[in-house]
């Protein structure tokens, strides 16, 4: 019999609080985490707002004493709390443990600073860790060498799905033995003028400057973008064994997983959303689950007019007629999109909804969009014993 791999620890930097608990109970009273941008001028920028971390907080754009940037610092924070939640501590030898994070953009905070000082003031201005601090394996790397983590050490950089895919490759390397336990998670700080000027350009994000914590609203008829955000999570992964036998507390059982592309397009997803269920189906087979199994899901929710309507579509797909029962939310209503960091954030708040038994509300959803016809638990959660989740 394949033993249980298991969720023992969180850790969150998030707009909505600096810890996983502070982040959840913001959650679950409706706060939002968007404001209008005050870490650069956004006056010529058609979008003039994102979900900044909470603005007393520790982190710097460049922390000199462990010459480490705003993303590393990010997931540095993120994977203290993860040890201590997890019950870990110093004391514990973690000689077999594997970190795998994802992060779409890496030190790209870094970089473009480094870029200014290089037309600015010539090529000897340019600060020598440059390269270590901008490559994406920063973050993995200052982890694995704060608790000395010998096992598999990775950044997987895929956009916004880079942290779910860290999260499904911790779960094989647990499976295949490679290591006895793996922290994963994503990291990504992306608030910056030139990552902003991109996606303002793009224009996928959301124009609603007026009124920031409504600015994010997925599957919403007057969704007009998303909205950018910055953070970390991380999680446990162990045989549940392990767990047990250190009394650890369990969050949810990380039961299948499943990946998939639609070798379609950059950045537009396929409206039907055939790609998505094949990766949901994926899941579900690893998983040994039916989708009538299924009583959650936490969207990808975007709040942008093509994915909101192609995920629905997806969701149809994969759960069949299933798919009108099941609850959905996407948090990203308050947390706004922390591309690639986005999915190991929503899997605290998945692991913590089965944990606690509340389902987050999808946020500003006033009238849904004739093409998005679901139930996705429009503007107040719900208490609810969840079986499964997606």
């Amino acid at each position: 019999m394949v033993e249980k791999i298991v969720i023992t620890g969180c850790g969150t930097i998030s707009p909505l609080g600096l810890t996983t608990k502070d982040s959840w109970d913001n959650l679950i009273q409706g706060k939002s985490g968007v404001q209008e941008i005050t870490r650069f001028n956004t006056a010529n920028y058609r979008s003039k707002i994102g979900a900044q971390l909470p603005e007393k907080n520790i982190f710097s754009d460049y922390d000199k004493t462990v010459r480490i940037d705003r993303i590393a610092q990010y997931a540095l924070a993120a994977a203290d709390e993860v040890i201590q939640d997890s019950g870990l501590s110093e004391s514990n030898d973690f000689s077999n443990t594997g970190v795998i994070l994802g992060s779409g953009l890496g030190g790209i905070f870094f970089a473009e600073s480094q870029l200014i000082n290089l037309y600015q003031k010539g090529p000897f201005s340019v600060h020598p860790l440059t390269v270590p601090n901008v490559n994406p394996n920063a973050i993995s790397t200052i982890i694995a060498k704060r608790w000395q983590c010998f096992g598999p050490n990775m950044t997987i950089s895929t956009a916004c799905a880079s942290s779910a895919h860290a999260i499904g490759q911790g779960l094989d390397l647990i499976r295949m033995n490679r290591a006895e336990r793996v922290i994963v998670g994503g990291a990504e700080s992306p608030l910056m003028p030139m990552t902003y000027a991109g996606f303002n350009s793009l224009r996928v994000m959301s124009k609603k400057n007026d009124t920031p914590e409504m600015a994010s609203r997925p599957f919403d008829k007057k969704r007009d973008g998303f909205v950018m955000g910055e953070g970390a999570a991380i999680l446990i992964l162990e045989k549940e064994s392990m767990a047990r036998k250190r009394n650890a507390t369990i969050y949810a059982e990380l039961a299948g997983y499943g990946a998939s592309n639609g070798g379609f397009h950059a950045v537009a997803p396929i409206e039907s959303g055939d790609d998505a269920a094949l990766a949901i189906k994926g899941a579900l087979k690893d998983a040994k689950l039916n989708p009538h199994d299924i009583d959650y899901i936490n969207a990808h929710g975007t709040s942008t007019v093509a994915n909101d309507v192609a995920e629905t579509n997806a969701i149809k797909h994969a759960l069949n007629g299933h798919s009108g029962s099941v609850h959905i939310s996407s948090t990203k209503s308050q947390t706004g999109h922390l591309v690639g960091a986005a999915g190991a954030l929503e899997a605290v708040f998945t692991s913590l909804s089965i944990s606690k038994k509340v389902e987050p509300a999808t946020m500003n959803l006033s009238v849904s969009d004739e093409k998005c016809d679901l139930d996705y638990i429009p503007n107040q959660p719900r208490e609810r014993c969840i079986k499964a989740a997606l």
